[in-house]
């Protein structure tokens, strides 16, 4: 069976062009006549006795009442796809999706590898991964393109539920014979004497490093800069210098012994958490049930 067979044909079509902004692009993304989506759209409205849509030569703009209805239309696509993947489970059919919104950090060593541990065990099931700066994180599992968000935070987000939390405090990233290595704790200062990798100056870790640094009158001149976790660590591996980085982000290099991780001691470098984050109120698919118990699991990382 497929999704659509259990979704209202009004709402199919209303979301496509609430998404897209435009008949024309509806029309040709659901091979639909642009005259049928209108007709469905202005027969929800009559229904209804309001405006979905300002009509513009540019296209369609949602009113209020569209947003609350889009949101509407979401969560039932969202409950129909749920209830596909429990009856496919009921009849033993091991089938399933799990779609990941998560930024960089995470991307290049803990998701790839509880895919494949998961995977062993639940071989019908398969993944979305989607790599974001860490702001869309949230905006994307609202939106009902992703089932689970992994990120960081700072601050709660309009309708997402935190389904785990754990502390993100930023660290230091040095050689294992640097001097720096041998001291329990770093500064800013101390790491601002020698060339450093850093993330830009739109990234959250990068956003604390500059208030503290500004604070303190302090400004750091990194000599690389790159918004690809293993890039700056790689940086530090091959002995550029010294970076900054989350512990789930460098726990691979740290484990091998390719680096050593140390705190970062200034106040204010451990306002941070990790946060895996899901659509509040919905009930979720058995599968991605399932993976977020290993999130939940592995994320704590070794004891």
């Amino acid at each position: 069976m497929r999704l659509h067979s259990l979704q209202d044909t009004a709402l199919r079509y209303f979301t496509a062009v609430a998404d897209t902004g435009s008949l024309t692009e509806a029309s040709a993304r659901l091979h639909v006549a642009a005259s049928a989506l209108s007709r469905q759209i202005a027969a929800l409205e009559a229904q209804l006795g309001v405006a979905l849509f300002e009509r513009h030569p540019r296209g369609m703009v949602r009113t209020a009442a569209g947003d609350i209805l889009l949101a509407h239309a979401r969560r039932a696509e969202l409950d129909a796809q749920r209830a596909l993947e429990d009856i496919g489970a009921l009849q033993g059919l091991r089938a399933g999706q799990v779609r990941l919104a998560t930024s960089d950090a995470f991307a290049n060593e803990l998701v790839p590898r509880l895919c494949v541990d998961f995977q062993r065990q639940h071989q019908g099931v398969w993944f979305s991964v989607t790599v974001l700066p860490t702001a869309q994180v949230p905006d994307t599992v609202r939106q009902g393109h992703a089932d689970i968000g992994l990120c960081f935070s700072r601050a709660p987000q309009k309708d997402i539920a935190v389904a785990y939390r754990q502390a993100a405090p930023v660290l230091a990233l040095l050689p294992p014979d640097h001097a720096l290595a041998a001291l329990p704790s770093v500064t800013l200062a101390q790491l601002g004497q020698h060339p450093l990798a850093l993330p830009p100056p739109e990234t959250a870790i990068r956003q604390m490093m500059d208030i503290v640094c500004s604070r303190q009158g302090l400004q750091l001149d990194p000599v690389l800069v790159s918004n690809h976790a293993r890039t700056v660590i790689q940086f530090v591996v091959n002995g550029g210098g010294l970076s900054v980085s989350s512990e789930v982000a460098a726990r691979e290099m740290v484990a091998r012994g390719r680096i050593v991780a140390r705190p970062i001691s200034d106040p204010g470098m451990d306002l941070r958490d990790i946060e895996v984050q899901t659509l509040a109120g919905r009930h979720l698919p058995v599968a991605v049930e399932a993976f977020l118990a290993l999130l939940r699991e592995r994320l704590p990382g070794p004891a």
